[in-house]
């Protein structure tokens, strides 16, 4: 018999995470790697990166419709590309535990 589990996560200041990986999405300066000569069928891509705590609750449901919530401190790592002629994009994030 199959026994399903649920799992959430929500964060305590979700606004506070956009604002920051907006910021580093939105940047103003450049390095220039975006511009550079690559071989053919290649693409340059500028990067940028930036590691955060965020804080949260996890919710495991049971099949059993017994709910535990549980409080998560953890590191994320959050990353933007962009290319010769677009704007960054948030392309990755991961937790870092």
């Amino acid at each position: 018999m199959k026994k399903l589990l649920h799992i959430s996560a929500a964060f305590d200041q979700p606004e506070l995470v956009q604002n920051l990986v907006e910021r580093l999405a939105y940047r103003r300066y450049e390095l220039g790697y975006g511009t550079q000569m690559m071989p053919r069928g290649l693409k340059a891509l500028e990067t940028s990166s930036t590691e955060t705590y965020v804080s949260g609750t996890i919710a495991i449901d049971a099949d059993n419709n017994e709910i535990i919530n549980m409080p998560f401190i953890t590191c994320f790592l959050f990353t933007c590309i962009k290319g010769k002629s677009e704007p960054y994009q948030l392309i990755w994030s991961s937790s870092l535990n």
